[in-house]
């Protein structure tokens, strides 16, 4: 009973620490584009092309608000910023998207604000929004 009590107190504590972090100041767009990655470590980046950016974007937003722990902070003209929040220590991530309509790509970027490794999580958002927005694609072609 002890040991259960001792590891429910430590889960609270931490907790309790909700490591957020500052708002990373490279958000938003630079030069018609995402930011680079700083690291690899902690950050995913992709980038699709689609006939209809503007649209593409609009299609993931409910898949985008689906998500665990996920919130749509920042909403328009072809950019999408949202925060997610990991379950047990509160680090947030922020995940931005573009509809760039010059090259017909839909941009992607997502980071974490602290640490030095995010163990994979970045990439794993960005390939389930990609598997969404293939569905999406299929959706729309002509049978």
């Amino acid at each position: 009973m002890a040991s259960f009590l001792q590891q429910g107190f430590l889960l609270i504590t931490l907790a309790l620490f909700n490591l957020v972090g500052p708002v990373p100041p490279e958000l938003g767009l630079h030069n018609g584009s995402l930011s680079p990655c700083p690291t690899p470590a902690h950050c995913a980046q992709a980038s699709w092309a689609v006939a209809d950016p503007g649209a593409a974007l609009s299609s993931l937003v409910p898949t985008i608000e689906a998500m665990p722990r996920s919130l749509v902070v920042n909403q328009g003209d072809g950019y999408l910023h949202a925060t997610a929040t990991s379950a047990l220590f509160g680090f947030v991530d922020d995940l931005e998207l573009f509809a760039d309509t010059d090259n017909g790509q839909l941009q992607a970027r997502s980071v974490s604000r602290l640490g030095d490794s995010d163990l994979g999580v970045n990439s794993k958002r960005l390939e389930k929004i990609e598997s969404a927005l293939k569905d999406w694609q299929a959706s729309q072609s002509p049978s």
